[in-house]
């Protein structure tokens, strides 16, 4: 039978819930104990769901737990995995995993010096929508990628979360919150990106937080990063991709995900989310709705945007790192993805603000693609 590993989860807030109401439906984990610097929120999640509350030292300590799920806020996302691979326990972040290539760097050097390993979400593109594409890609039914267009585009997060402060600071930003569904997305289906060029800005110097029943509603916040940002990638197979990310429009027709190749075109659905439509054309234009494959992380499982429901399976990568623990394989969302990523993303923001053209410090291997029955084999029966 395969190793049961425990699980500690370090930051109590939003995407909490999530992880812990998830994790059941993965065989090799459990999680046992969540730590926050507010003991209260710690205390109040580990009643819901039937887990122990700890200090965030004590989660450190804890002899019961072989990886600690990093879901503190990004300016943090560093120190905090730091401190858990010196504690000897394996460490998985939430997006974005560091704010900067030289700390990834530094994580991946303390990483090897402890003999742990450290991954990342998003996991998002291990979804069966997302698995599909890259099934039809990698059969060349569309030819090679030459081209393509991403945008994730909405008027803030200021509207509906109710502390939405950090997501306007350096580390927050549509390209660090949300571009990491999207570059992520894209090195899985296309490949690693050569070179990046940006244009950025931003639409208002303050924001009202206008969520109901908030705490904070009614005050202003202050923006310290770019909330629009126009960026063109060269991918080293050659494709060149834009994407438009922004937090300064209220409506827009741009499809999530488009890319564009040499025997037709394939529609991407949200990479925020596992599943969602998929739409292929030919040469001459003909679109035709893909049929959904059986694929696990495809099935809706919560009723997040009705009437069409979403599924979720936060935790697969997480439990693709912990079987690669046993088998060998080099996980989906390790290290190498998620810091060629960052590079993306900072190196976009960078250019941004210098007007260069920037070629990339890092780069990465497309991460295996994650069929039907592998997918399978993660969840518990």
């Amino acid at each position: 039978m395969a190793k049961t590993y425990g699980v500690g989860i370090m930051g109590a807030g939003n995407i909490s819930g999530a992880y812990l109401r998830l994790a059941p439906l993965f065989k090799n984990l459990e999680v046992r104990a969540i730590a926050d610097i507010v003991p209260a929120a710690a205390q109040a999640r580990a009643a819901e769901y039937n887990v122990k509350a700890q200090t965030p030292d004590e989660l450190l300590k804890n002899s019961e737990v072989d990886v600690i799920v990093n879901l503190t806020i990004p300016s943090t996302h560093f120190s905090v995995s730091k401190d858990i691979i010196t504690s000897g326990k394996h460490a998985y972040s939430e997006k974005p995993f560091v704010l900067s290539v030289e700390e990834g760097i530094a994580l991946k050097a303390l990483a090897a010096e402890h003999k742990v390993l450290v991954g990342s979400a998003p996991d998002t593109f291990l979804g069966g929508a997302h698995q599909q594409a890259r099934s039809i890609i990698d059969s060349g039914k569309i030819g090679r990628i030459a081209s393509g267009t991403m945008h994730v585009q909405s008027r803030g997060m200021e509207h509906w979360h109710p502390n939405p402060d950090f997501f306007f600071q350096s580390g927050g930003g549509p390209i660090l919150d949300l571009g990491p569904y999207y570059i992520t997305d894209l090195i899985s289906l296309v490949g690693p990106i050569k070179r990046v060029t940006a244009f950025t800005g931003m639409a208002r110097a303050e924001r009202e937080i206008t969520t109901p029943d908030s705490p904070l509603k009614g005050t202003m916040i202050k923006v310290g990063t770019p909330t629009t940002i126009h960026a063109v990638m060269e991918f080293h197979n050659g494709a060149i991709i834009t994407l438009g990310a922004s937090w300064d429009v209220a409506s827009h027709g741009h499809h999530n995900i488009e890319l564009y190749g040499t025997d037709g075109s394939i529609f991407v659905p949200d990479p925020n989310f596992f599943n969602g439509d998929l739409t292929i054309a030919n040469l001459e234009g003909t679109k035709e709705a893909v049929t959904p494959w059986d694929h696990p992380f495809g099935k809706a499982n919560q009723e997040l945007d009705k009437p069409n429901p979403r599924a979720n399976y936060r935790n697969a990568g997480l439990s693709d790192m912990l079987l690669s623990l046993e088998d060998g394989h080099t996980p989906r969302c390790g290290l190498d993805v998620a810091l060629h990523a960052i590079d993306v993303m900072t190196s976009i923001l960078r250019a941004g603000e210098t007007g260069q053209v920037i070629t990339l410090q890092t780069t990465c291997e497309r991460p295996a693609a994650l069929g039907p029955d592998e997918a399978r084999a993660l969840l518990r029966a």
